[in-house]
C-alpha cells in the first residue's frame, strides 16, 4: 500500500482592518491639490519682502482646475503641516518663522547637511562628487560672486539641495525638505552680504574637496561650521535683514 504524501494546510492570513473607503474623484483631487501647493509653497522666496505671502482659495481652484473643496481640504492639511495658517477675514497666508525659529532651523540643517557629507564621503562616486563643482563653474577670479549676486545665490542654493540628494538618504531628504522653505530664503538674504559672500565660494569648494578626498572628518566639519556661520549670521543681523 502506497502511504499518501500529507499536504500541510494552506495557513489564512488574517487581514487587519484599515478603515479605508473606496478612493472617490475628489479624495484624488485633494491629493494631487496637496502635492500641488506643497510643491509650489516649497519653491516660493516668501522672505524675499517683509510682506506676508497670501493664497487666494477662487484663484488656485481656477489654476488647477478643480472645484474649491479638494482646494480647501488640500489647505487645511497644508495648514498642518506648518505651511500655511488661516486668517480669519484675512485670507490663507504662507507661514514665516521668527528669528529665533529660523535659527534653530538653520541649525538642524548644519546637522543634516553634515551628516550627508560624511554619507558622501563613504558612498558616492567621485564623479558625482566633481559634478559639485560644475554648480560653480561661472564663478572665479574673473567672474566674482559679490558682482553676480543673483545668479550667485541661486548656485548656493542648488549646492545645498545637490548635498543632500548625493547622500542618498531618503529620510535627509525628506527631513531638509521639511525647513529648505525657511532656511533657503535666509541664505538667499544673507548671501549678499559682504561679510558672508567673499568666504562663500572658498568653503564650498573646500568642502568638495574634503569629500574628493574621502576625509571624511574633514568634510563633515567643513559642512557643519559652514551653516553654523550663517546661524549665527541671522542670530546677530536678523532683524536688519529687511532694512
Amino acid at each position: 500500500m502506497i502511504a499518501r504524501a500529507r499536504t500541510k494546510p494552506t495557513e489564512r492570513v488574517r487581514e487587519p482592518d484599515l478603515g479605508i473607503a473606496p478612493l472617490t474623484a475628489e479624495a484624488s483631487f485633494k491629493a494631487k491639490a496637496y502635492d500641488a501647493l506643497k510643491q509650489a509653497i516649497l519653491k516660493m522666496d516668501i522672505y524675499t519682502t517683509p510682506e506676508p505671502v497670501m493664497l487666494d482659495e477662487r484663484a488656485l481652484s481656477e489654476k488647477l482646475g478643480v472645484s474649491r473643496t479638494p482646494i480647501r481640504e488640500a489647505i487645511a492639511m497644508l495648514e498642518q503641516d506648518g505651511l500655511v495658517k488661516a486668517l480669519p477675514r484675512r485670507g490663507i497666508v504662507v507661514v514665516r518663522r521668527t528669528k529665533a525659529e529660523i535659527v534653530d532651523m538653520i541649525r538642524a540643517w548644519a546637522a543634516l547637511e553634515s551628516m550627508a557629507a560624511r554619507l558622501i564621503t563613504q558612498t558616492a562616486h567621485k564623479k558625482d562628487i566633481a559634478a559639485l563643482r560644475d554648480v560653480f563653474r561661472d564663478f572665479g577670479p574673473k567672474r566674482l560672486p559679490q558682482d553676480h549676486i543673483e545668479d550667485y545665490s541661486r548656485a548656493n542654493i542648488a549646492f545645498h539641495q545637490a548635498l543632500i540628494s548625493l547622500s542618498e538618504s531618503p529620510v535627509l531628504v525628506d527631513m531638509t525638505n521639511d525647513i529648505l522653505i525657511h532656511v533657503r530664503g535666509y541664505r538667499q538674504l544673507t548671501i549678499g552680504r559682504k561679510e558672508r559672500i567673499a568666504a562663500s565660494l572658498p568653503e564650498h569648494l573646500a568642502m568638495i574637496e574634503a569629500m574628493e578626498a574621502r576625509d571624511t572628518e574633514r568634510a563633515e566639519k567643513l559642512a557643519r561650521d559652514h551653516t553654523l556661520r550663517l546661524a549665527a549670521y541671522v542670530e546677530t543681523h536678523g532683524q536688519e535683514l529687511f532694512a
